[in-house]
């Protein structure tokens, strides 16, 4: 299919047609199955991205639709967008048919209310995201600039073309975040707590002012850094004594309690977690959703293909008692360790994913989720260790606050404006909250006592 625009079309926003560029258009491709795209075409442009993740692998993708996780039937209808300049692709999204907003992490369900009161419909609608995967990173996989603000127009374009309600892209980038608002989408913010392996400022000042009002999207981008932090730490006791007080004995407490209930923990990666392992975790995974009256996102199929054809991008922890398994937690990781023992690779980055419990240990979920990955990072020299959505319990354990950008577009003019009005509204609360999150930081100066 050859993409075209037209100017007489109101719904598009007139920003994409000052951003064409005077050249022949891409071919536009739609596919159904991500399997079918090509792996080495995909991974290629991903990782040539500002902040490729292993999420967005074609492996990973393709996983999700061939388990049965991400499918039609579960609301999730893939028509990935690639677009082709001759035989090289150009740009290319994971693109979704949404009949819900389950498993998105940035909750509209609001707005499909408002429009159902209307009596209009909110779905279907459209999204590009990684299905169940609130990590931020690259979602708009472009060889350049104008490529992405291609892909922008095209799904501008699409969405209006079958008629669907809105289109969202969640989690993105900074290129994307910037190729949106170029092409007039709204950004919305939210929160995450993510910690970085890197010892704090040593005085209030150095640890960089909030940025001014109105600039809530600098504040804490994930991999953002400092000149004036110190380096890696040495070890968890390095990382303990740069807590304050309160929150290092805490942290110790809880562990020491983990101790004494007779648990001990065993790491597994890649080719090392057997199958055996995988069938454990499955067991506490469901456990997790079934306690809270959920069938589980994933299915035992997506995990045997990670077990397959991703091995290398998984971590797990399991906590043993008296020598039999009763929990464990799963975490990715966003590139090989480099050379033969686990060689240190500063640009690594750890995902907090899954976790799941059998029995019942006091503090065990603060051990298995948070102080076990930390431990592992540290001594990997692991850069980052991102928590996942939501938690403010995380800041507890030196998991600091970043800002998250969305983008959004819906069709109905009035619905736009309403939107609009209220995220200029939420992104004033935003800010006040994440500068009282700031202000309570764990983590002591270098001059504080210990």
């Amino acid at each position: 299919m050859i993409l075209s625009l037209s100017p007489n079309n109101p719904a598009v926003p007139a920003s994409c047609f000052r951003l064409a560029p005077s050249r022949p258009p891409f071919r536009q491709q739609i596919v159904t199955d991500p399997g079918t795209v090509d792996a080495q075409a995909w991974n290629d442009l991903l990782a040539r991205q500002h902040a490729p993740t292993p999420f967005m692998r074609r492996e990973y993708l393709a996983a999700l639709h061939a388990s049965g996780s991400a499918v039609p039937e579960t609301g999730w209808a893939p028509r990935f967008m690639l677009l082709w300049d001759g035989a090289a692709l150009a740009a290319a999204c994971p693109l979704y048919v949404k009949a819900h907003s389950y498993g998105e992490y940035v909750f509209d369900w609001a707005w499909a209310n408002a429009y159902a009161e209307h009596g209009l419909r909110y779905y279907p609608k459209a999204l590009v995201a990684v299905p169940f995967t609130p990590v931020p990173g690259s979602r708009l996989l472009a060889r350049d600039a104008a490529a992405r603000a291609a892909l922008v127009r095209a799904l501008l374009a699409w969405c209006t073309q079958h008629k669907l309600s809105s289109l969202h892209v969640l989690f993105g980038d900074d290129e994307d975040v910037a190729a949106c608002a170029a092409a007039d989408l709204m950004p919305r913010h939210q929160v995450q707590f993510h910690w970085k392996n890197l010892r704090p400022p040593r005085s209030p000042a150095a640890r960089g002012a909030l940025p001014p009002e109105g600039a809530l999207a600098a504040l804490g981008r994930p991999g953002g850094g400092s000149e004036h932090e110190l380096g890696p730490y040495r070890d968890f006791e390095d990382f303990l004594a740069a807590l304050t007080q309160d929150k290092r004995k805490k942290i110790r407490q809880e562990r020491r309690k983990v101790a004494a209930a007779g648990v001990r923990f065993r790491s597994a990666r890649g080719a090392a977690i057997t199958p055996a392992d995988w069938a454990f975790f499955y067991r506490c995974y469901e456990r997790t959703y079934l306690e809270h009256g959920n069938e589980p996102y994933l299915t035992p199929a997506f995990f045997e293909a990670m077990a397959r054809d991703l091995a290398s991008h998984w971590v797990l922890f399991i906590a043993e008692r008296a020598g039999q398994p009763i929990a464990c937690s799963l975490i990715a990781v966003s590139a090989d360790l480099a050379g033969v023992g686990g060689q240190n690779d500063s640009e690594m980055v750890a995902y907090g994913r899954y976790w799941g419990a059998l029995e019942r240990v006091d503090c065990l979920h603060f051990e298995a989720c948070y102080y076990q990955p930390i431990d592992w990072c540290i001594r990997h020299g692991v850069a980052r260790f991102e928590g996942g959505a939501q938690g403010e319990h995380k800041m507890a354990r030196a998991l600091l606050p970043v800002a998250t950008t969305s983008c959004h577009w819906l069709a109905h003019p009035a619905f736009a404006d309403a939107v609009a009005r209220f995220l200029a509204r939420e992104d004033q609360g935003m800010e006040r909250y994440l500068h009282d999150l700031q202000e309570r930081s764990p983590l002591r100066h270098a001059s504080a006592p210990a």
